[in-house]
Parts: C-alpha cells; structure tokens; sequence
C-alpha cells in the first residue's frame, strides 16, 4: 500500500520527538535551540497541522540526526499535505468525519467491534441511509443523502488493488435489530456473507450466549498504520467520536478486541447464524 500524506506526517512526528527524546532536550529547549516556540515544536510532534521543512532541517541538526535521518525528514515534511477524495465533494464533509476518513485512507488494516450498527464499510446503501436517517433527525433529505453518498464511496477502500484486512467482531444485537426494514435487513445480512468471502475481510458474530465480555464501552474501531506508532483508535459517541493514540489507550483496546475475537463465533460458525437469520427474516 503506498504511502499517503497523513501517515507522512505522522510517522514525521513520532520521529522528531524520537531523535529529541533521544538527545535528551525538553520541548522547551529543543525550540530555542532553532527559535520556535514549544507549542509549535509540540504541535509538529503531535502530528497536528503542517510543518515548515526548513525547521525540521534545523532540528536534524540540533538532534544529530545522521545524514540519512535528516533527508528522509525534510522529505516527510515537504510531502505531508493532507489531500484525499473527500476534498473533492462538492458538500463539505462534517468535521466528526474529516480525522476519520483522512486516517482510514492510509490504514493496512481495521479492527471493528460494533454493538449498535453493522460496520460503515459493509453497509448496504438503503441499511446505510435507515441508520441516518434514525441518528440524524434533525437532517433535511439532501443532507442524509449526502452522508450517505460519503459512506458508500469510503467502501470502495475495498476494492483497492491491495486493500486493508477489515476484521469484524459483530455483537448478535446488530444482526437481530431491525434497521430499514425486513427487506433492507435481509439485503444487508447477505451483503455480510458476501463480504465474507474475500480474503481481505473477516466477520465473526459476538452472540448473546457468550454473556460479558470485555467491550463495555461500545463500539470502537482500531485503524492500524504501517507501523506501530501510528496505529489508532475511535470510538464512538454520539455526534462524532474520539481518536486516543497514547500506547496504554491502544493497549487496553486491542487487549478487549483479542478477547472479543476469542468469545466470538469461528467462521464457519458464524456464516452459519447469519444465514439462519436471514432465513428467518
């Protein structure tokens, strides 16, 4: 998977503050060494907002960065401008949407646990537009259609040449809640088993008789980068959601999504319930 401008700028951050950490400075002193503030030396290692090249050139060489560092970071920072297809719209995206669809365009891999809805990426276009329209009732018709204009064109990070692996843990409450619709749900239950079949995307069902299990706080995705250090985790909320990418946050959530996996149905169990279920609708 090539990679993209947000995983650029962010894999420039945890850098800088590597090689800072590394030479022993506080965000403090590492910023007079080079006249920028500590806000803006903390903001470029938070991987927030655009980076000014030359100050990153500068920081090399208070670091001592090695030659090979210092070219490989005043690269980074010369090509992390955040663009993706979503610019393009001509409605603006919502802002709850814009960190999440800029993230999940570089991922390698997403980790889904969904207690509510199934996943965005394996919605059906009408199961799509019935959850809009039950969350956002303050929306007018041309709204609702256009989140789900933007829902439908996220899917096709599936269809990419090499797309990420997409892991699924459902909770049974999503495959018996009635969204749409009997014909809308049946639609949406086989557009799972469909789904299933590629190689890239595995769905297990969390049933009801696995009983407590360790995902208390609802749904939450973890959007896996290239490398550890820009792995990621939303969770929802209502009205948005929250992104946390401290190690102890990331730790807890892929902990939960390991034991999830585990009290979860196999495959071949779980293509099993989803067709039983579709049956009976």
């Amino acid at each position: 998977m090539a990679v993209g401008p947000t995983t650029r700028r962010r894999q420039l951050g945890a850098d800088l503050r590597r090689l800072r950490e590394r030479k022993g400075l506080s965000l403090e002193d590492a910023g007079a060494l080079v006249s920028i503030s500590k806000a803006t030396l903390s903001r470029y290692e938070t991987k927030d907002g655009s980076v000014k090249w030359p100050a990153v050139e500068a920081l090399c060489r208070e670091y001592g960065a090695s030659e090979q560092e210092r070219r490989t970071l005043v690269e980074l920072a010369k090509d992390a401008k955040i663009r993706g297809w979503w610019r393009s719209l001509a409605d603006p995206i919502p802002n709850s949407m814009n960190l999440m669809l800029t993230l999940e365009d570089e991922v390698v891999r997403e980790d889904h646990y969904s207690c509510m809805y199934v996943p965005g990426l394996l919605q059906t276009r009408a199961y799509a537009e019935a959850v809009h329209r039950a969350s956002e009732m303050r929306c007018t018709d041309q709204e609702i259609a256009h989140m789900v204009d933007v829902r439908i064109k996220r899917q096709e990070l599936l269809e990419r040449q090499d797309p990420p692996h997409i892991w699924a843990v459902i909770d049974e409450a999503v495959i018996r809640r009635m969204v749409g619709g009997q014909r809308v749900m049946r639609d949406q239950l086989r557009n799972l088993l469909a789904l299933a079949e590629r190689p890239h995307i595995t769905i297990q069902i969390l049933p009801f008789a696995s009983g407590a299990h360790a995902a208390a706080v609802g749904s939450f995705v973890i959007l896996a980068g290239q490398t550890v250090e820009l792995d990621v985790v939303y969770v929802d909320i209502i009205g948005g959601g929250l992104f946390m990418e401290k190690p102890e946050e990331l730790e807890r959530y892929k902990l939960a999504f390991e034991y999830l996996q585990a009290q979860s149905l196999g495959i071949e169990s779980t293509n099993t319930f989803l067709n039983q279920v579709t049956k009976e609708l």
